[in-house]
């Protein structure tokens, strides 16, 4: 039991984190340790017990591991030609293109160290997986505690309902993506109103320059066609990003009612970023997500997640200095020589 300890000791930081405040980037990472120790301990205790098993095991694991990056090298790269072919070639839409062929170049590195067997290879090939593994885990935790984030109970007290802007087509016209963010906003209105509340529908959205009016107006203009009181309607007209559309939204929100709650409405993609942000800014809100195209999600993910990458720059960059100098060591110390792999 005592290999279980670290395990028990994430699992339990992970509860008393969500329980002060859930919308912390260190809980995905607690539960995502914790999750790791656990499988190590299990493995080690295997091992123990029934060498050849754990021996076998390992192999399984090792096994099912390739085969998942070749399935999800394929997957990431199929889902990319699709988005360039829906959706455009800007820099956003060929990022899952670009993490499947990254996987690709990674096993290709790894097979040619091991053919090759050269030391310079072998410890380059161990780094560059070392980093890979390193990324890889901060978005599986990324991805499983959004969903369960996604899927945690909120307080339904509500003074607003903040609906998040996304950009418009021809400078006018509110876009598939943005009305669904204005219908789950619709539905979550008529949800609190049925508890006897009157929320505040605030849209949060100001005019980018290849657009004619704020995507506020305009997201308010779509609400009113669609049959929602417009005296129910606020709008902040301000925001270029989702830093500033919850900043603005917090004055706004704060001028009117000091003691104010709200629901923050966005795509399913955009939820964890959002209550992050939201937390980052001092916002007294959680985050619900409108759902999303199937085949735009996992792009609109990997964008998600190297956009957290950025905002905590300076720890992953550390971090990735760290595996990068360590490498470098090893290779100055000529470890491992390549006849001592087999």
């Amino acid at each position: 039991m005592v290999a279980f300890v670290p395990s028990f000791v994430c699992l339990f930081l992970f509860c008393v984190g969500v329980v002060r405040d859930r919308r912390r980037v260190s809980n995905a990472v607690l539960l995502g340790l914790s999750t790791v120790f656990a499988v190590i301990a299990l493995l080690l205790q295997v091992a123990s017990e029934r060498a050849q098993f754990g021996h076998d095991l390992v192999v399984v694991l090792l096994t099912l591991a390739g085969v998942g990056v070749v399935t999800l090298a394929w997957f990431l790269i199929t889902n990319g030609i699709t988005m360039v072919r829906k959706e455009g070639r800007s820099p956003a839409n060929l990022l899952s293109l670009a993490a499947g062929i990254a996987l690709v170049a990674l096993l290709a590195l790894l097979i040619t160290a091991l053919v090759l067997h050269t030391h310079t290879l072998l410890v380059g090939a161990a780094t560059a997986v070392a980093l890979a593994g390193y990324v890889a885990f901060l978005f599986l935790c990324f991805l499983v505690y959004g969903g369960l984030y996604g899927r945690l109970r909120i307080r339904r007290r509500a003074d607003y309902v903040v609906v998040l802007g996304s950009g418009l087509i021809g400078g006018t016209t509110v876009p598939p993506l943005l009305a669904g963010r204005l219908d789950r906003a619709r539905k979550e209105h008529a949800r609190l109103s049925r508890k006897g509340r009157r929320p505040v529908l605030l849209t949060s959205g100001g005019q980018g320059p290849d657009e004619k009016l704020p995507e506020s107006h305009a997201m308010a203009d779509y609400l009113v066609t669609q049959g929602f009181p417009a005296d129910l309607i606020a709008r902040e007209d301000r925001s270029t990003t989702t830093d500033e559309n919850l900043t603005f939204s917090k004055a706004l929100m704060e001028r009117a009612k000091p003691d104010y709650r709200c629901v923050i409405v966005t795509n399913n993609y955009h939820v964890f970023r959002a209550a992050i942000t939201a937390r980052r800014t001092g916002v007294r809100g959680h985050v619900i997500g409108a759902p999303t195209a199937a085949y735009f999600w996992p792009s609109a993910m990997i964008r998600e997640f190297v956009a957290l990458l950025v905002a905590y720059r300076r720890t992953n960059a550390a971090l990735f200095l760290l595996v990068v100098l360590s490498g470098l060591f090893i290779w100055w110390l000529g470890w491992p020589s390549p006849g001592a792999v087999t």
